[in-house]
């Protein structure tokens, strides 16, 4: 699932099937386009994810719905994407927004699909090249699967938040509903337990260790490598982006996690729908 900077550089000298995906992305700016022209990893090509990584949608249908089969495919051939092609992405951001990219091709069926551990910032600390301007790929010939990775929807994320473990993956202020700087309504679905993504990574941006990313999720009251048509593990977040990177933490910690794309921007746009605020655990 990871891969280093020094990794990378050395499968690039030695194959010709690596394809690198520059995911750079951040709620309010800057655009992702500029930073990737500033500086980019030699032949990686940039993904919109706003309009590549999610579809068009109503507010009930939260803020980055998935996008369908056939849009995912037409971005995957423009990037350059082959059947049996390793494909490794990252940001600037830790992983926050290359993870659904991750998530996308893996629920897509694509098995090859790594997340460059420590995002741009390794590849740099490293003292590896950066490229500059556009670099645009020959257009690809893969072909995507339906999904395959347990997926969530409202009535499913509230069920699991009883009878499971429904991880936000949110701040933990505006889990709490102390702040709620984007959508209609503050706080969480009910039942569900406080886990900040931000908490899956080491200072320098770096997933932490397998085992203590599954000690961090036990002791959150995760069991059981779950999956398949009962999940023991959901997770969600604001709009079902930084979702996807702590379902790579479950992933890397042992667990196989369900994820509820529609999120709390679509849950706090259901008027039907309980909120809940503070933190029981506290």
């Amino acid at each position: 699932m990871l891969i280093t900077a020094d990794e990378l550089a050395a499968l690039l000298q030695t194959r010709s099937d690596v394809r690198m995906l520059d995911v750079r992305w951040k709620l309010g700016g800057p655009p992702g386009p500029g930073e990737y022209r500033a500086g980019h990893v030699p032949g990686a090509v940039y993904v919109d994810l706003e309009t590549e990584l999610a579809g068009p949608g109503e507010p009930a249908d939260g803020r980055h719905p998935l996008p369908t089969r056939a849009a995912l495919l037409a971005g995957a051939r423009r990037w350059g994407l082959r059947d049996g092609d390793t494909v490794v992405v990252y940001d600037d951001l830790g992983g926050m927004s290359a993870a659904r990219a991750w998530w996308l091709l893996r629920h897509a069926g694509v098995r090859d699909v790594l997340l460059l551990d420590g995002a741009l910032a390794a590849w740099r600390a490293a003292g590896l090249p950066l490229a500059i301007g556009d670099e645009p790929a020959d257009p690809g010939t893969i072909t995507l699967s339906d999904g395959v990775l347990p997926v969530l929807d409202t009535d499913a994320a509230a069920a699991l938040a009883h009878a499971g473990a429904l991880l936000d993956a949110r701040a933990a202020e505006r889990y709490r509903g102390d702040t709620e700087p984007i959508d209609p309504r503050a706080g969480h679905i009910p039942g569900a337990i406080s886990a900040p993504t931000a908490d899956n990574l080491t200072p320098d941006g770096r997933f932490r260790p397998a085992a203590e990313l599954r000690a961090r999720f036990e002791a959150l009251g995760v069991g059981g490598a779950g999956g398949g048509a009962h999940p023991r593990v959901g997770v969600y977040c604001g709009s079902g982006v930084t979702a996807a990177h702590e379902a790579a933490a479950l992933a890397i910690a042992g667990f196989t996690p369900a994820l509820y794309p529609g999120s709390w921007s679509q849950w706090s746009n259901l008027p039907g729908r309980p909120v809940e605020t503070g933190d029981p655990r506290a």
